[in-house]
């Protein structure tokens, strides 16, 4: 899997280390946390540092935004033997919860999107 390029197949929410429903305040802290433990400045011609680092970025850059991570979470890998049953349910459950009827007390920006995209709406 090393020396390949598998931009596809990276899990973003573990590239930041935060739950898949994590809020834009928590993404923000584990970034600048990770950012700089992992900055090239403090680790001096080690490329794998510089690649860690760009990684980062990169989950950040699409987490952050609204669009880009209702879009990653629709369309992000979903190859279910790499996951355990309490990650897959938690990257999925306001999905399943939400698009079932079932609703759920804290909805993250993503469930409210895709909400909105998919038409269901909750009835009390």
């Amino acid at each position: 899997m090393e020396g390949k390029d598998n931009s596809s197949s990276k899990d973003y929410y573990k590239v930041l280390e935060v739950d898949y429903d994590a809020t834009d305040e928590n993404i923000r802290l584990n970034y600048r946390k990770l950012a700089l433990k992992w900055h090239p400045d403090k680790h001096k011609g080690d490329s794998s540092v510089t690649t860690k680092f760009q990684e980062i970025n990169e989950a950040y850059n699409v987490l952050i935004d609204p669009e880009k991570r209702f879009e990653y979470d629709l369309t992000g890998i979903y190859e279910v033997d790499k996951y355990t049953l309490r990650e897959y349910l938690a990257r999925f459950k306001g999905m399943i919860l939400t698009c079932n009827g079932l609703g759920i007390s804290h909805t993250s920006t993503w469930t409210q999107q895709l909400t909105e995209t998919n038409g269901c709406t909750e009835e009390s």
